[in-house]
């Protein structure tokens, strides 16, 4: 069975699941940019606050991947994630996660979580290392590499605990190459003539992926990152 390139959620979302069950019980988290709050289920034994700026409609404005729906009618705060109005000091824990592409200055958020991070408080983060243009026009990078994190994280306090590379160079191809089809459509007016053509690149894909040596460092889908606030 052919699954190269298909690891990217599923390795966040279980990334996200063991880092929010390590979280002792009963301590405050902040979902920052929640979103529809997809991560909320995880946060059962915790004190869930969700904040989103709450502009994006689904549609934004039609350009690149949109989602079409969007619910964003239970969240708790609504505001600029580089001006949430709650005290210093007054969560345990912050997640942020796929947020930071979408912010125009993201280490302002970064400043943030730090003021709103309790001394010895968590930060739990993911973004991409690379990504198609989405939720437009509210799309400002394509992703982030793990320079980025460990230049701006200790500027603001922020002990870098863990740093995870999701996927490598050929599960991001991989990836990408399974989007041909519905990008040709879209972009092309026309669909793959030899759809066999991709089958036999992913087979490749899946077997230069499985004698990776480390092409994680060029390429991958994103980095997981867990912080502590000194």
């Amino acid at each position: 069975m052919i699954t190269v390139g298909l690891s990217n959620e599923s390795n966040r979302t279980e990334w996200i699941r063991k880092a929010l069950a390590a979280v002792p019980e009963g301590w405050r988290i902040l979902d920052a940019g929640a979103g529809e709050q997809q991560f909320k289920k995880f946060c059962s034994h915790l004190d869930y606050v969700a904040q989103d700026f709450g502009q994006y409609d689904g549609w934004g404005d039609g350009k690149g991947l949109q989602m079409e729906v969007w619910d964003q009618t239970q969240l708790d705060i609504v505001s600029d994630i580089a001006d949430i109005p709650e005290p210093d000091a007054s969560f345990d824990a912050i997640m942020c996660t796929e947020v930071f592409e979408h912010l125009p200055e993201p280490s302002l958020a970064l400043k943030e979580f730090s003021r709103l991070l309790r001394s010895g408080g968590r930060l739990i983060l993911t973004a991409p290392f690379c990504s198609l243009t989405h939720f437009a026009p509210y799309h400002f990078s394509t992703g982030f590499n793990q320079y980025w994190y460990e230049y701006h994280l200790p500027r603001y306090g922020l002990k870098i605990v863990e740093l995870a590379k999701s996927g490598n160079y050929f599960e991001y191809l991989a990836q990408e190459i399974r989007r041909i089809d519905e990008v040709a459509r879209k972009y092309a007016n026309q669909y793959m003539e030899d759809p066999w053509a991709v089958s036999r690149i992913l087979e490749e894909l899946q077997k230069m992926s499985a004698n990776d040596l480390g092409s994680a460092e060029l390429l991958c889908f994103g980095y997981h990152v867990l912080a502590e606030k000194e």
